[in-house]
């Protein structure tokens, strides 16, 4: 589990993956809808 940042609107969510290959994976944000790179937006694993 990560726990990512909007670099939008600076809010934390948290995000599951089920395989560790996070390069090209989106996210959209639930608090302002934009669409993330969860590899660039990853704050620390949970």
């Amino acid at each position: 589990m990560f726990l990512l940042q909007c670099p939008k609107c600076k809010n934390r969510m948290k995000y599951q993956s089920k395989d560790a290959y996070l390069a090209k994976k989106k996210k959209r944000c639930v608090y302002c809808g934009f669409s993330m790179s969860i590899s660039k937006a990853v704050v620390k694993k949970i």
